[in-house]
Protein backbone atom coordinates (compact mmCIF):
# COMPACT_ATOMS: atom_id res chain seq x y z
CA UNK A 1 0.00 0.00 0.00
CA UNK A 2 0.87 3.68 -0.46
CA UNK A 3 3.07 5.20 2.19
CA UNK A 4 3.83 8.48 0.35
CA UNK A 5 3.55 11.12 2.49
CA UNK A 6 1.92 13.65 0.64
CA UNK A 7 -0.83 11.24 0.27
CA UNK A 8 -3.74 12.56 2.16
CA UNK A 9 -4.04 10.76 5.93
CA UNK A 10 -6.97 10.01 7.38
CA UNK A 11 -6.22 8.01 11.51
CA UNK A 12 -8.84 6.09 13.08
CA UNK A 13 -8.61 7.37 16.62
CA UNK A 14 -9.97 4.22 19.02
CA UNK A 15 -10.52 4.87 22.40
CA UNK A 16 -10.36 8.88 21.74
CA UNK A 17 -11.59 10.19 24.83
CA UNK A 18 -9.14 8.55 26.96
CA UNK A 19 -5.92 9.96 28.07
CA UNK A 20 -3.94 8.31 25.35
CA UNK A 21 -6.40 8.66 22.20
CA UNK A 22 -7.43 12.10 23.48
CA UNK A 23 -3.69 13.57 23.66
CA UNK A 24 -3.50 11.32 19.83
CA UNK A 25 -6.77 13.36 18.90
CA UNK A 26 -5.56 16.82 19.44
CA UNK A 27 -2.07 16.25 18.35
CA UNK A 28 -3.61 14.55 14.84
CA UNK A 29 -5.99 17.38 14.38
CA UNK A 30 -3.57 20.28 14.79
CA UNK A 31 -1.14 18.66 12.32
CA UNK A 32 -3.89 18.48 9.54
CA UNK A 33 -5.24 14.85 9.34
CA UNK A 34 -8.15 14.31 9.24
CA UNK A 35 -9.35 12.25 12.42
CA UNK A 36 -12.29 10.00 12.93
CA UNK A 37 -12.26 9.51 17.04
CA UNK A 38 -14.34 6.67 18.12
CA UNK A 39 -15.70 5.98 21.34
CA UNK A 40 -18.23 3.75 23.09
CA UNK A 41 -20.91 6.30 24.48
CA UNK A 42 -19.71 10.02 24.59
CA UNK A 43 -18.15 12.18 21.36
CA UNK A 44 -15.24 13.25 21.56
CA UNK A 45 -14.88 17.16 22.40
CA UNK A 46 -12.16 18.10 19.67
CA UNK A 47 -12.82 20.72 17.31
CA UNK A 48 -12.13 19.14 13.83
CA UNK A 49 -12.44 15.79 14.50
CA UNK A 50 -15.24 13.66 13.32
CA UNK A 51 -16.83 11.69 16.42
CA UNK A 52 -17.88 7.83 15.76
CA UNK A 53 -19.87 6.20 18.28
CA UNK A 54 -19.70 2.66 18.37
CA UNK A 55 -19.17 -0.59 20.72
CA UNK A 56 -16.14 -2.67 20.60
CA UNK A 57 -17.32 -5.40 21.60
CA UNK A 58 -20.49 -5.26 19.10
CA UNK A 59 -19.08 -6.53 15.31
CA UNK A 60 -22.35 -5.14 14.34
CA UNK A 61 -21.97 -2.08 15.03
CA UNK A 62 -18.64 -1.50 14.23
CA UNK A 63 -19.42 -2.44 10.33
CA UNK A 64 -21.85 0.17 10.84
CA UNK A 65 -20.56 2.73 12.21
CA UNK A 66 -17.51 2.54 10.17
CA UNK A 67 -19.29 1.49 6.59
CA UNK A 68 -18.27 4.93 4.78
CA UNK A 69 -14.77 4.98 6.66
CA UNK A 70 -11.64 4.82 4.78
CA UNK A 71 -8.43 5.26 7.44
CA UNK A 72 -5.61 5.01 6.35
CA UNK A 73 -3.99 4.70 10.05
CA UNK A 74 -5.66 3.22 12.76
CA UNK A 75 -4.56 3.47 16.44
CA UNK A 76 -6.15 1.03 19.21
CA UNK A 77 -5.79 3.03 22.72
CA UNK A 78 -8.35 1.15 24.42
CA UNK A 79 -9.10 -2.22 26.62
CA UNK A 80 -11.55 -2.75 28.59
CA UNK A 81 -10.75 -4.09 32.19
CA UNK A 82 -12.60 -7.60 32.89
CA UNK A 83 -12.27 -9.58 36.35
CA UNK A 84 -10.01 -12.63 35.16
CA UNK A 85 -7.68 -12.75 32.51
CA UNK A 86 -8.97 -15.17 30.51
CA UNK A 87 -12.04 -13.08 30.30
CA UNK A 88 -9.58 -10.27 29.29
CA UNK A 89 -8.27 -12.06 26.48
CA UNK A 90 -11.44 -12.67 25.06
CA UNK A 91 -13.22 -9.15 25.37
CA UNK A 92 -9.37 -7.29 24.70
CA UNK A 93 -8.34 -9.39 21.49
CA UNK A 94 -12.27 -9.50 20.30
CA UNK A 95 -12.25 -5.69 20.50
CA UNK A 96 -9.03 -5.95 18.21
CA UNK A 97 -10.37 -8.65 15.58
CA UNK A 98 -13.57 -7.01 15.49
CA UNK A 99 -12.32 -3.37 14.79
CA UNK A 100 -9.51 -4.84 12.06
CA UNK A 101 -12.74 -6.75 10.25
CA UNK A 102 -14.79 -3.46 10.33
CA UNK A 103 -12.07 -1.98 7.98
CA UNK A 104 -10.84 -4.77 6.36
CA UNK A 105 -13.12 -4.02 3.60
CA UNK A 106 -12.37 -0.08 2.64
CA UNK A 107 -8.51 -1.57 2.09
CA UNK A 108 -7.24 1.98 2.69
CA UNK A 109 -5.28 1.09 5.95
CA UNK A 110 -1.57 1.58 5.66
CA UNK A 111 -0.35 1.16 9.63
CA UNK A 112 -2.17 -0.04 12.61
CA UNK A 113 -0.60 1.07 15.59
CA UNK A 114 -1.79 -0.81 19.06
CA UNK A 115 -1.20 0.65 22.50
CA UNK A 116 -0.63 -1.62 25.88
CA UNK A 117 2.10 -1.19 28.24
CA UNK A 118 4.85 -3.11 31.04
CA UNK A 119 2.40 -5.91 31.56
CA UNK A 120 4.18 -7.34 29.27
CA UNK A 121 7.33 -7.71 31.06
CA UNK A 122 5.49 -8.02 34.45
CA UNK A 123 2.82 -10.29 33.60
CA UNK A 124 -0.82 -9.98 33.83
CA UNK A 125 -2.61 -8.83 36.96
CA UNK A 126 -3.79 -12.74 38.09
CA UNK A 127 0.40 -13.54 37.79
CA UNK A 128 2.01 -9.85 38.36
CA UNK A 129 5.53 -9.59 39.00
CA UNK A 130 5.24 -13.41 40.06
CA UNK A 131 8.22 -16.22 38.82
CA UNK A 132 11.09 -14.77 36.96
CA UNK A 133 10.68 -11.32 35.46
CA UNK A 134 13.26 -9.79 32.91
CA UNK A 135 15.98 -7.89 34.48
CA UNK A 136 15.61 -3.98 34.31
CA UNK A 137 15.55 -1.76 32.34
CA UNK A 138 13.05 -3.78 30.10
CA UNK A 139 14.04 -4.54 26.26
CA UNK A 140 11.63 -4.78 23.86
CA UNK A 141 13.34 -8.25 22.56
CA UNK A 142 12.67 -10.10 25.91
CA UNK A 143 10.78 -13.31 25.65
CA UNK A 144 7.45 -13.27 26.61
CA UNK A 145 6.25 -14.89 30.00
CA UNK A 146 5.07 -18.20 30.33
CA UNK A 147 1.67 -16.60 31.59
CA UNK A 148 -1.81 -15.64 29.55
CA UNK A 149 -1.49 -12.27 29.29
CA UNK A 150 -4.44 -10.26 26.47
CA UNK A 151 -1.31 -7.68 25.62
CA UNK A 152 0.18 -10.93 23.98
CA UNK A 153 -2.90 -11.87 22.40
CA UNK A 154 -3.36 -8.48 21.04
CA UNK A 155 -0.30 -8.00 19.66
CA UNK A 156 -1.29 -11.61 17.67
CA UNK A 157 -4.68 -10.12 16.30
CA UNK A 158 -2.39 -7.41 15.04
CA UNK A 159 0.02 -9.75 13.32
CA UNK A 160 -2.19 -12.01 11.81
CA UNK A 161 -4.43 -9.15 10.06
CA UNK A 162 -0.94 -7.37 9.10
CA UNK A 163 0.43 -10.41 7.48
CA UNK A 164 -2.62 -10.93 6.06
CA UNK A 165 -3.98 -7.24 4.63
CA UNK A 166 -0.76 -6.02 3.94
CA UNK A 167 -0.15 -3.07 6.70
CA UNK A 168 2.68 -2.27 8.51
CA UNK A 169 2.27 -2.21 12.49
CA UNK A 170 3.51 -0.48 15.82
CA UNK A 171 3.03 -2.05 19.49
CA UNK A 172 3.97 0.59 21.89
CA UNK A 173 4.58 -0.57 25.49
CA UNK A 174 4.17 3.08 27.69
CA UNK A 175 5.05 3.09 31.55
CA UNK A 176 2.13 4.61 33.80
CA UNK A 177 0.83 7.20 31.10
CA UNK A 178 -0.22 10.57 33.05
CA UNK A 179 -2.68 13.39 30.91
CA UNK A 180 -5.99 14.37 30.78
CA UNK A 181 -9.06 12.92 30.29
CA UNK A 182 -12.31 13.58 32.38
CA UNK A 183 -14.09 10.79 32.95
CA UNK A 184 -11.15 8.30 32.86
CA UNK A 185 -9.76 8.14 36.36
CA UNK A 186 -7.32 5.46 35.69
CA UNK A 187 -4.67 8.53 35.62
CA UNK A 188 -2.46 9.18 38.15
CA UNK A 189 -1.58 13.32 37.99
CA UNK A 190 -5.76 13.02 38.13
CA UNK A 191 -5.49 10.87 41.44
CA UNK A 192 -2.72 12.56 43.25
CA UNK A 193 -4.48 15.97 42.14
CA UNK A 194 -8.09 14.62 43.83
CA UNK A 195 -5.79 13.20 47.06
CA UNK A 196 -4.31 16.89 47.32
CA UNK A 197 -7.23 18.41 47.30
CA UNK A 198 -9.17 15.99 49.88
CA UNK A 199 -6.00 16.51 51.85
CA UNK A 200 -6.41 20.54 51.97
CA UNK A 201 -9.81 20.29 52.65
CA UNK A 202 -9.49 17.88 55.50
CA UNK A 203 -6.38 18.89 56.89
CA UNK A 204 -4.29 15.73 56.74
CA UNK A 205 -0.76 15.21 55.17
CA UNK A 206 -0.24 14.25 51.64
CA UNK A 207 1.05 10.66 52.28
CA UNK A 208 3.33 8.34 49.82
CA UNK A 209 0.71 5.37 49.36
CA UNK A 210 3.65 2.96 47.88
CA UNK A 211 6.30 0.41 48.68
CA UNK A 212 9.85 1.48 49.90
CA UNK A 213 11.01 -0.30 46.41
CA UNK A 214 9.11 2.36 44.39
CA UNK A 215 9.97 5.25 47.10
CA UNK A 216 13.82 4.24 47.11
CA UNK A 217 14.01 3.33 43.65
CA UNK A 218 14.48 4.28 40.22
CA UNK A 219 11.77 4.62 38.13
CA UNK A 220 10.58 6.86 34.56
CA UNK A 221 6.69 7.21 33.73
CA UNK A 222 4.56 8.41 30.01
CA UNK A 223 3.13 11.83 29.29
CA UNK A 224 0.65 10.97 27.28
CA UNK A 225 1.37 14.13 25.15
CA UNK A 226 4.69 12.73 24.38
CA UNK A 227 3.03 8.73 23.84
CA UNK A 228 0.60 10.79 21.06
CA UNK A 229 4.12 11.83 19.92
CA UNK A 230 5.52 8.59 19.22
CA UNK A 231 2.43 7.29 17.87
CA UNK A 232 2.57 9.28 14.89
CA UNK A 233 6.16 9.24 14.30
CA UNK A 234 5.77 5.45 14.23
CA UNK A 235 2.81 5.34 12.03
CA UNK A 236 4.60 7.60 9.34
CA UNK A 237 8.43 6.49 10.17
CA UNK A 238 9.66 3.55 7.71
CA UNK A 239 12.55 2.77 9.56
CA UNK A 240 9.55 2.15 12.89
CA UNK A 241 7.59 -0.10 10.48
CA UNK A 242 7.01 -3.25 11.95
CA UNK A 243 8.88 -3.24 15.90
CA UNK A 244 7.74 -2.96 19.39
CA UNK A 245 8.37 0.33 21.11
CA UNK A 246 9.30 1.11 24.97
CA UNK A 247 7.64 4.22 25.22
CA UNK A 248 8.76 6.81 28.35
CA UNK A 249 9.21 10.31 29.05
CA UNK A 250 13.59 9.53 28.19
CA UNK A 251 14.35 10.79 32.63
CA UNK A 252 14.29 8.96 35.25
CA UNK A 253 13.75 9.34 39.27
CA UNK A 254 13.14 8.35 42.55
CA UNK A 255 9.45 8.98 44.22
CA UNK A 256 11.60 10.34 47.40
CA UNK A 257 12.49 13.15 45.39
CA UNK A 258 9.17 13.43 43.45
CA UNK A 259 6.87 13.42 45.95
CA UNK A 260 7.84 16.61 48.05
CA UNK A 261 8.10 18.45 44.37
CA UNK A 262 4.72 17.45 43.53
CA UNK A 263 2.85 18.45 47.34
CA UNK A 264 4.61 21.52 47.19
CA UNK A 265 3.01 22.35 43.86
CA UNK A 266 -0.25 21.16 45.31
CA UNK A 267 0.08 22.76 48.46
CA UNK A 268 0.04 20.03 50.90
CA UNK A 269 2.25 18.82 53.36
CA UNK A 270 4.73 15.78 52.64
CA UNK A 271 4.97 12.74 53.99
CA UNK A 272 6.98 9.70 52.75
CA UNK A 273 7.32 6.28 53.02
CA UNK A 274 7.60 5.28 56.84
CA UNK A 275 7.34 1.32 57.46
CA UNK A 276 4.74 -0.11 54.49
CA UNK A 277 2.36 0.91 52.34
CA UNK A 278 -0.52 3.50 53.24
CA UNK A 279 -2.63 2.47 50.17
CA UNK A 280 -4.82 5.16 48.84
CA UNK A 281 -7.97 2.91 49.02
CA UNK A 282 -7.63 3.04 52.70
CA UNK A 283 -6.86 6.62 52.81
CA UNK A 284 -9.10 7.52 50.86
CA UNK A 285 -11.98 5.35 51.97
CA UNK A 286 -15.49 7.50 52.80
CA UNK A 287 -14.03 10.61 51.51
CA UNK A 288 -16.86 10.80 48.26
CA UNK A 289 -18.99 13.98 50.50
CA UNK A 290 -15.99 15.54 50.96
CA UNK A 291 -15.32 15.73 47.59
CA UNK A 292 -19.21 16.42 46.81
CA UNK A 293 -19.08 19.96 48.88
CA UNK A 294 -14.97 20.57 47.30
CA UNK A 295 -16.94 20.02 43.74
CA UNK A 296 -19.67 22.55 44.86
CA UNK A 297 -17.71 24.85 46.64
CA UNK A 298 -15.55 25.00 43.43
CA UNK A 299 -17.67 24.74 40.95
CA UNK A 300 -16.06 21.39 39.85
CA UNK A 301 -16.95 19.59 36.55
CA UNK A 302 -17.20 15.95 38.25
CA UNK A 303 -18.87 15.82 41.53
CA UNK A 304 -18.30 11.76 41.41
CA UNK A 305 -14.88 11.27 43.01
CA UNK A 306 -15.02 7.48 40.91
CA UNK A 307 -14.91 9.43 38.11
CA UNK A 308 -11.97 11.73 38.79
CA UNK A 309 -9.79 9.52 41.03
CA UNK A 310 -8.64 5.77 40.92
CA UNK A 311 -7.17 4.78 44.26
CA UNK A 312 -6.49 1.36 43.25
CA UNK A 313 -4.83 1.89 40.08
CA UNK A 314 -2.33 4.57 41.82
CA UNK A 315 -1.46 2.01 44.62
CA UNK A 316 -0.72 -0.68 41.80
CA UNK A 317 1.88 1.48 40.34
CA UNK A 318 3.04 2.82 43.58
CA UNK A 319 2.90 -0.34 45.41
CA UNK A 320 4.77 -2.80 42.94
CA UNK A 321 7.98 -4.20 45.01
CA UNK A 322 10.16 -4.36 42.09
CA UNK A 323 11.60 -1.99 40.13
CA UNK A 324 10.20 -0.59 36.89
CA UNK A 325 12.32 0.54 34.38
CA UNK A 326 12.17 0.73 30.77
CA UNK A 327 14.97 1.03 28.02
CA UNK A 328 14.14 2.56 24.74
CA UNK A 329 16.69 1.31 22.23
CA UNK A 330 13.93 0.24 19.47
CA UNK A 331 13.28 3.91 19.52
CA UNK A 332 16.65 5.68 19.59
CA UNK A 333 18.19 3.60 16.73
CA UNK A 334 15.05 4.11 14.21
CA UNK A 335 15.49 7.80 15.31
CA UNK A 336 13.14 9.25 17.75
CA UNK A 337 14.40 11.81 19.92
CA UNK A 338 11.10 12.99 22.00
CA UNK A 339 11.36 13.95 26.25
CA UNK A 340 9.19 15.40 28.60
CA UNK A 341 10.73 15.88 32.24
CA UNK A 342 8.30 13.96 33.95
CA UNK A 343 8.18 16.75 36.89
CA UNK A 344 7.11 19.25 34.36
CA UNK A 345 4.69 16.83 32.82
CA UNK A 346 2.91 16.18 36.44
CA UNK A 347 2.64 20.18 37.04
CA UNK A 348 1.32 20.72 33.22
CA UNK A 349 -1.46 18.07 33.93
CA UNK A 350 -2.09 19.66 37.15
CA UNK A 351 -2.54 23.72 35.36
CA UNK A 352 -4.94 21.94 32.61
CA UNK A 353 -6.97 20.04 35.53
CA UNK A 354 -7.34 23.46 37.37
CA UNK A 355 -8.26 25.21 33.75
CA UNK A 356 -10.85 22.38 33.31
CA UNK A 357 -12.26 22.52 36.38
CA UNK A 358 -11.49 18.99 37.12
CA UNK A 359 -10.06 19.85 39.82
CA UNK A 360 -9.89 22.65 42.92
CA UNK A 361 -7.46 26.17 42.29
CA UNK A 362 -4.11 25.26 43.54
CA UNK A 363 -2.98 27.54 46.15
Amino acid sequence: MSTDPTTPRTALVVGATGITGLALTRRLVDDGWTVLALSRRAPVDVEGATPVLADLQDPASLAEALADARPTHVFLTAWIRQDTEAKNIEVNSGIVRHLLDAVRPAGTVQHVALVTGLKHYLGPFEAYGQGDLPDTPFHEDEERLPYANFYYDQEDEVFAAAERDGFTWSVHRSHTVIGHAVGNAMNMAQTLAAQAAICRETGRPFVFPGSRTQWDGVTDMTDAGLLAEHLQWAATEPAAANTPFNVVNGDVFRWRWMWPRLAEALGVEAEGFEGEPRPLEQQMAGTEEVWEQIAADHGLREPDLSRVASWWHTDADLGRDMECLTDMRNSRVAGFTGYRPTLDAFLAVFDTLVADRVVPPLP
